[in-house]
């Protein structure tokens, strides 16, 4: 549960328990969760610079939504636990717990160094200022408005961003058919001659680069990480009224996942076609990363551009306070009053959460500045890469424990270690495509929980509550 009431995903779970005629809003809020300014500048960049092939993910999304249903959804309600890594000590033990909620904080704290990075590429053609410093005070706004609770009690936040960054995303892919010459016909036929679609060589197997087979694998296990291994989400499914709510949330999401992104993969190539007939536009050694703001500023009417740019701010605070919120609440439940044997009152858990924000929010900015020095440009192979390193092994955990009785502490403990040796040394010691990094992570996991539990005791048996009645913190 959020430390403080605001928080993204504290809405959505107030969503989601109330009647049912508002599901849809629930629906769009999940959606708008994962509408930042990630989605929003980095996959325009990717179309631009490459093609379409990475939409893959966002229908591989939906597909598994049958797995997350029939599986994960029933069996999280029976559970007689209020957080999705507190049931991983009821299966195997506290370490396994504590992994697994600090390889959620440190997705996190990631998360909030790539969102802060894309905030200082589309906010520098307006502010004359180094983008480190302007790393700094971003960080510093939304430690503070994280500190003081942010928009506290304004359920409707979510579903207002994601209708204005989507309704952004239309305009602007509007704004640039009517400047390419030819419009949307000559942006279509220009990008399918320059294989900017789905190119046919993208279709063969390699273990380097991101190739169809490739990222097909590789969605599936982030996929199944976000919707069964991430606390946030799993939290949905513990404390909401119906198994039918949720699923209504859930496919409300997966209408809006079929449909927007492709607005945004069409906005890259749009550019694409655009820089191509004024190539003058485009400044020498330009970071592509920022090609979509740099398109808003130069060519959209300044009052549109300016309101673009706003959302993208807005969008940008509310996911940093929403992940700042979730490292509180994580280490605050997970940790701090598992682990401490101190009186552990209300007034001692604001004070922690406090704590944890502002030094989460100092590693995030410290991860930032390292980005910007680095002039990264492939933000979303960056943010994927995060993915597979930090959420592979903690899926491992859950799919050891759910489908493998036989698995126990010990012998989860020990895949944990193999896993993130074998992560470590695929990211350092190979040119293995980032991709494989999640499935290696969860594979090993399982594989090593299996074949050694043997060597340790038996697991203890769980404890179900076969009617939860669970209960929401407004």
């Amino acid at each position: 549960m959020s430390i403080f009431p605001d928080g993204k995903k504290q809405q959505t779970i107030i969503f989601a328990v109330v009647a049912g005629f508002l599901a849809g809003a629930a629906g769009v809020s999940v959606f708008a969760t994962t509408l930042s300014s990630i989605t929003f500048m980095s996959i325009p960049a990717k179309a631009f610079t490459s093609d379409w092939t990475f939409i893959i993910g966002q229908y591989l999304a939906i597909a598994i939504l049958p797995l997350v249903f029939y599986f994960y959804i029933p069996f999280f309600r029976k559970l007689k636990v209020t957080s999705a890594y507190e049931y991983l000590e009821a299966r195997f033990d506290v370490r396994c717990r504590l992994f697994a909620s600090m390889s959620f904080m440190l997705f996190h704290i990631g998360r909030i160094a790539i969102i802060t990075f894309l905030t200082v590429l589309a906010l520098r053609p307006f502010i004359a200022i180094d983008p480190v410093i302007l790393v700094l005070l971003i960080s510093v706004m939304c430690i503070i408005y994280t500190w003081m609770g942010g928009i506290e009690g304004v359920i409707w936040t979510d579903v207002i961003q994601g209708l204005l960054l989507s309704g952004s995303a239309i305009l602007i892919f509007i704004v640039i058919c009517l400047k390419v010459q030819g419009g949307i016909g000559e942006i279509f036929t220009v990008a399918q001659q320059a294989d900017k679609f789905f190119p046919a060589t993208q279709f063969h197997w390699s273990w380097t680069e991101s190739t169809v087979p490739v990222l097909m694998i590789g969605f599936l296990f982030a996929n199944i990480q976000q919707f069964t291994a991430s606390q946030d989400v799993v939290q949905r499914y513990i404390v909401t009224d119906s198994i039918e709510e949720t699923k209504k949330t859930l496919l409300t999401n997966a209408k809006l996942v079929a449909v927007i992104p492709v607005f945004f993969f069409a906005i890259g190539s749009a550019l694409f076609v655009y820089y191509q007939q004024h190539p003058q536009l485009l400044p020498a050694g330009f970071n592509t990363g920022g090609i979509l703001p740099l398109f808003v500023v130069t060519e959209m009417p300044v009052g549109i551009a300016g309101l673009i740019i706003a959302a993208i701010f807005a969008a940008a605070q509310s996911s940093i306070s929403s992940s700042l919120n979730s490292i509180s609440s994580c280490f605050n439940s997970d940790i701090y009053q598992r682990l401490s044997h101190k009186k552990r009152t209300p007034e001692n858990r604001m004070k922690i959460a406090k704590l944890v924000i502002l030094v989460a929010g100092l590693i995030s900015s410290a991860a930032s500045v390292w980005l910007v020095m680095a002039d990264e440009s492939e933000i979303w192979d960056a943010f994927n890469s995060l993915i597979g390193l930090m959420g592979g092994p903690m899926t491992g955990l859950f799919m050891l424990g759910i489908f493998f009785k036989r698995a126990n502490a010990g012998s989860a403990v020990l895949g944990i270690i193999i896993s993130v040796i074998t992560v470590l040394g695929a990211r350092y010691a190979t040119d293995l495509n980032f991709f494989f990094y999640g499935v290696i992570g969860s594979l090993s996991v399982v594989i090593s929980g299996v074949i050694f539990a043997p060597l340790f005791a038996s697991a203890p048996p769980l404890v179900l509550d076969e009617k939860p009645s669970p209960k929401v913190t407004l």
